[in-house]
């Protein structure tokens, strides 16, 4: 048997944590430069408030329904979420992280409701952070017994899924985007039911070998086993929408410094180390009556890095480079690429490896790049 935990409103409940009056009141929670909102409580989703509302559409809203409105704060977050990872580890030695408030753990040869039961309760009692528990045979099963378990009380061990997926429209099963529902719908398969006893000759034709699995997995054949030690990650990207046009130089300098800093942090955290990097910025696109342009530069390393004056000074030489005056800039961004173990990457035979010893195993600083030119939208070319 499988468990998936889900916090209910993560955001909002770790808002709840740290300020009790909260509770039983409608709150949002707002994205970077508090753009839309992110996490609604169940007070606010009663008022139809969909996830990704822009803010300005919800001023009178707010002021009749008297909603606490608050910035997102993903430090807390994230401590949070490892903590509420902690107190599940204490239930099972099979835990997947799926994300930062879901978590699947295996539970052969436990009690699996009163282990529920018991896993949301701890949960609730040592983090503050409310959960619902799902408890099937299989992950995509899992997934549809989470969903039960938030309107049954907070765990729902599924032995029958027929019932379930009945009324359950197709475009609902976990990995079944839009298009998909578009396609399986053209052939009648509407529901989660149908899917389920749907020909696998059909669904190969349709979704391919992947959509084989779905429905293995919503007949109870387990087909995606947990992974218990996550693959590394193979880039880091950092990257904001300004609260406001950023027009000169300078201020688009300064963002993309703070962000090569933070991606540099991010890997040395990890013992990473990059061997590229690329540098993007762009207008607001939904502002049709405004100049448009968006533009990216690739830069390679001459040895992967990961210390802060090597991504930094490589950054800012390429904001240099893709900055146009006379447009307001909406979004910057950093992402480092091809990314490997700082312990085992490829050195340099006229390389000074004391030097990246002090650094903690990143480049040693050097300025040369080998760079990739990449054509912006208003035909400029990126380096």
């Amino acid at each position: 048997m499988i468990a998936l935990t889900d916090a209910n409103n993560f955001y909002v409940s770790c808002e709840r944590v740290f300020n009790p009056k909260l509770e039983g009141k409608p709150v949002v929670v707002l994205s970077n430069n508090d753009a839309c909102v992110v996490a609604r409580s169940n007070e606010v989703k009663a008022l139809g408030v969909k996830m990704g509302t822009p803010l300005f559409e919800l001023r009178s809203l707010i002021h009749e329904h008297q909603i606490q409105v608050f910035s997102s704060n993903y430090a807390l977050y994230g401590d949070l979420s490892r903590r509420v990872m902690a107190v599940l580890g204490q239930f099972s030695s099979e835990v997947e992280v799926y994300s930062i408030d879901e978590a699947f753990l295996g539970l052969a040869g436990l009690s699996c409701e009163m282990v529920a039961h018991h896993m949301r309760l701890t949960v609730k009692q040592w983090t503050g952070i409310p959960v619902s528990v799902g408890v099937v045979t299989t992950k995509t099963l899992a997934k549809i017994a989470n969903h039960q378990a938030k309107q049954q009380g907070g765990v729902c061990v599924l032995h029958e899924a027929e019932p379930v997926l009945a009324p359950l429209p197709v475009s609902e099963v976990w990995g079944i985007g839009r298009r998909l529902t578009q396609r399986l719908e053209a052939h009648g398969i509407t529901t989660a039911l149908h899917l389920q006893q749907a020909d696998l000759a059909l669904i190969r034709q349709l979704l391919g070998i992947v959509g084989v699995r779905t429905v293995l997995e919503l007949r109870g054949v387990a087909c995606l086993p947990l992974e218990l030690c996550p693959q590394p990650r193979k880039s880091c990207c950092v990257s904001r929408g300004f609260g406001r046009p950023v027009t000169s130089l300078a201020e688009l300098k300064q963002a993309i410094a703070s962000y090569g800093s933070t991606a540099a942090a991010k890997l040395r955290r990890d013992h990473r180390v990059a061997q590229s990097m690329q540098v993007f910025i762009t207008t607001n696109r939904f502002r049709s009556r405004e100049p448009q342009y968006a533009n990216s530069e690739t830069l390679v390393f001459p040895y992967p890095a990961s210390d802060t004056p090597t991504i930094v000074r490589a950054a800012l030489g390429a904001a240099e480079r893709l900055y146009r005056p006379g447009y307001g800039y909406h979004k910057a961004g950093v992402m480092l690429l091809d990314l490997s173990h700082g312990a085992i990457c490829q050195g340099g035979l006229f390389r000074d490896e004391t030097k990246r010893e002090r650094e903690g195993g990143a480049a040693d600083g050097g300025c040369g790049f080998a760079q990739s030119a990449v054509w912006g939208r208003d035909g400029a070319l990126g380096c």
